[in-house]
This record gives C-alpha cells, sequence and structure tokens, in this order.
C-alpha cells in the first residue's frame, strides 16, 4: 500500500504540482483519507520518504558501480553520469521550484544531494593521475558535467522531443567523455 501511495503522490505532483490535499491523493486511490494516514502521517511524511528512497537507491546504485571490479575507469565514469536517481519522474523543473517554496528544508536537502557527487569527482581526479582524463581544474569540470545532466530535470523539453531522460543523459554523456567533434 506504500507504495501505492508513493506512486499516486509522484502522479499527483506531476499531473497538478505539489499543493494539492491528502483528499486528493485519497481521491486518486480510491481508498479513505483514514487509510492514507494509517500508512502516513502527513504528506510531508510522504515527500521525505520519496527523497529518501531516490537518494539512499541512488547511492546503493553508485556504490555498486565504483566497487565493480569487472568495469574500467572510464566505464564507471559514464556510468556515474548516466545514473539516475528513481523517481526521476518526481525530480523535475517544476516541482523542485514548488518544492523550493513550499518546502525549504526538503528542498536544501534535495538541492544538496543533486550537486554533491564526490565519487565521480574521485573518479575524475584517478582519471587524470592515471592519463585517462587531461589534467584541467577538476572544480569546473564537476560543474559543467552536474550543469549538463541537470539538463535531464527539464522533462517537458525531453517529451516534446519524443526522447526519454534515460537517452537524453547516455548522450549528454557521451559527449561529454567523447567530444561532438567527429574524429578522423
Amino acid at each position: 500500500m506504500k507504495n501505492r501511495i508513493i506512486q499516486a503522490f509522484i502522479e499527483e505532483t506531476r499531473n497538478n504540482g505539489i499543493k494539492f490535499t491528502m483528499d486528493d491523493l485519497a481521491k486518486r486511490l480510491g481508498i479513505s483519507k483514514r487509510t492514507l494516514y494509517e500508512n502516513f502521517s502527513s504528506k510531508l511524511e510522504i515527500l521525505e520518504t520519496i527523497i529518501d528512497q531516490a537518494f539512499s537507491e541512488y547511492e546503493q546504485r553508485a556504490r555498486a558501480i565504483r566497487e565493480d571490479d569487472t568495469l574500467g575507469l572510464q566505464e564507471k565514469i559514464h556510468q556515474l553520469i548516466v545514473l539516475i536517481p528513481n523517481h526521476n519522474d518526481f525530480f523535475d523543473l517544476r516541482v523542485l521550484e514548488q518544492l523550493k517554496r513550499y518546502y525549504p528544508d526538503q528542498w536544501q536537502r534535495v538541492d544538496k544531494e543533486m550537486n554533491q557527487w564526490d565519487d565521480l569527482k574521485q573518479l575524475l581526479e584517478e582519471g587524470m593521475e592515471t592519463g585517462l582524463i587531461k589534467q584541467q581544474n577538476i572544480d569546473l569540470l564537476m560543474k559543467m558535467i552536474l550543469n549538463v545532466v541537470n539538463i535531464s530535470l527539464d522533462q517537458q523539453f525531453f517529451s516534446e522531443q519524443s526522447i526519454s531522460i534515460k537517452e537524453a543523459v547516455e548522450t549528454m554523456s557521451e559527449l561529454l567523455l567523447d567530444g561532438f567533434v567527429k574524429n578522423e
């Protein structure tokens, strides 16, 4: 039931923004408010559960990539760049703006998590040390990668272009790692 509630919360947010009531959510699910409150004490608790799940699962998947000895350094970098948090359909520009306005504490946490990629930074530094990656300002490189990947938050653009978020991030990662000039 909790997973159904979370999915309904995400759908309600996607369709109507984050300013909906628990009544709206109960109606979407076809359950009573009482059943809703038996699973979650508040809308805020559902929101925090979504954030917790997304970043916990993301961290587990990132750790698995880092520790995978079958992957080379370049593949690890690529896979970390394209690693999209679960519930990525929840994290779009419109929702994040509303989160910032109505739930500033949760916004700060999401913003911090989305802009803190220490694992990727360590792999890029290792790549520079081994000669895989050109020596450059690591903070500038990280800022550039984060800004490029955060383009994926503009889900409306990708929907209009009939491009999935996964496809878009894959393409952006390839462009970052391989460049866009054709080698002859």
